[in-house]
């Protein structure tokens, strides 16, 4: 027999369940969306499966994991050298800074980053620059060609070609560079190199005024972008956000400056940040950035010792041999060195055991490399933090209540690639 309670009990769920119905009824029905993994607007294989009320977004949930390639697995059983190339493909859009970033961790791991010859430091920081460039310019043509500006797209093409040209004049490879090795670099750079830089920057500066003029105050652009998908500062720190799209939110962090390596604290640069943490401040911070990497450029052309020729013979590798292989002639005619060489491939270098973490500026954010070592020459465990899958966790937060025609311009502003977010 029912009490009274229980009557009442069943009256509040009953008028609970009238209430959401007339809701219902005011509300219409709400479609789900899948946007991705095959759209050409996700920059890659991401997919978002979007709760819709008529075009307003209500819900939004980032789906990755179509690309993983378990290269964090993949580590375990290589040498420290040989997973080298692999860094290539995480962020593909930029190798250089991949590798740079690589060997920062193991020379940390090995207790030799402040071993590195002034020469290697400068052309990594170099390589660094030119990558944060090319990948700049790379995010800014697809965001302006998915809001419908094609012809930023083929500007920002053709000043990527030229970085193209210069990867492939100092590593041999236009894409998967693997530049960078333990210790130092797989070579110099060649004799023209520099002045190749020096003309790159000389032209790059107009092309990206061209751009400037094409769309910061263009009209349509402006509308689009301006004050939409907009990230507070608590908003940005408390979900890890880092790089352009958390300077865009007005915090000045940049591990070059706040956590300096290489040569960065004997050059002279700023760190730009954004007012309001919208589209267009991500698109600004962008666009001033790789102003400011043109000029690092320009400040490491003229400083590097040894000039372009390098006629002082400065060296580009540790002295230390248990890291470097030994000289090519040295190998081909004495024993010892060839020795040497054989066990350095095979067995790869001898870590000490312990645990590092290295964070490197990369163009998408701090891109990390936590390594778990137990001895020898392969990690017993790595993790790598890639800024593309953190920064895509701001996604449920400012997707809702924009249409859907926004979600191209917010994943444009948001720059990721989902070869290192899946890694």
């Amino acid at each position: 027999m029912a009490t009274v309670q229980d009557i009442e009990i069943r009256d509040s769920a009953a008028r609970a369940a009238q209430a959401a119905e007339e809701l219902q009824d005011v509300q219409g029905d709400k479609m789900v969306l899948n946007m991705g993994p095959s759209h050409p607007a996700t920059h890659g294989v991401l997919r978002i499966v979007l709760e819709l009320d008529g075009e307003i977004i209500t819900k939004a949930d980032p789906d990755v994991g179509y690309l993983h390639r378990g290269d964090e697995k993949i580590a375990e059983n290589m040498t420290y050298t040989q997973f080298i190339p692999y860094t290539d493909r995480l962020d593909y859009l930029a190798p250089l800074a991949n590798n740079v970033a690589y060997a920062l961790a193991v020379e940390k791991l090995l207790g030799i980053e402040k071993d590195l010859p002034p020469r290697c430091q400068y052309i990594r920081v170099m390589c660094a620059e030119l990558a944060r460039i090319s990948a700049h310019l790379l995010g800014l043509g697809a965001f302006a060609m998915d809001l419908g500006a094609v012809t930023v797209f083929l500007l920002t093409f053709t000043e990527r070609e030229k970085i193209y040209n210069l990867a492939e004049a100092a590593s041999g490879a236009r894409f998967t560079t693997s530049y960078t090795r333990i210790g130092g670099l797989m070579r110099d750079l060649p004799p023209t190199w520099l002045d190749q830089c020096r003309k790159f920057c000389d032209e790059f500066i107009p092309a990206l005024n061209e751009v400037e003029v094409l769309l910061t105050r263009n009209r349509i652009w402006v509308d689009r972008v301006r004050g939409l998908a907009v990230i507070s500062k608590s908003d940005a720190i408390d979900y890890g956000l880092s790089g352009p799209n958390l300077r865009g939110s007005g915090v000045e962090w940049d591990l070059r400056k706040k956590q300096p390596y290489l040569c960065y604290p004997d050059l002279d640069f700023d760190i730009p940040v954004g007012a309001v943490g919208d589209c267009y401040d991500r698109y600004l911070v962008r666009m001033e950035e790789m102003r400011q990497s043109v000029r690092i450029l320009r400040q490491c052309i003229e400083k590097i010792p040894g000039g372009a020729e390098n006629r002082t013979k400065e060296p580009v590798n540790v002295a230390d041999g248990k890291v470097v292989l030994p000289p090519k002639q040295k190998v081909l005619t004495k024993m010892e060195e060839l020795i040497h060489q054989f066990m350095l491939v095979t067995e790869g270098m001898n870590c000490p055991p312990g645990e590092i973490y290295f964070g490197h500026e990369n163009p998408k954010g701090e891109l990390g490399f936590y390594i778990h070592s137990k001895g020898g020459g392969t990690p017993y465990r790595m993790k790598i933090r890639s800024p593309s899958f953190v920064n895509l966790s701001i996604i449920p937060k400012i997707f809702p209540g924009c249409l859907i025609s926004d979600t191209v311009a917010i994943l444009g502003s948001l720059d990721f690639v989902m070869g290192e977010c899946d890694r």
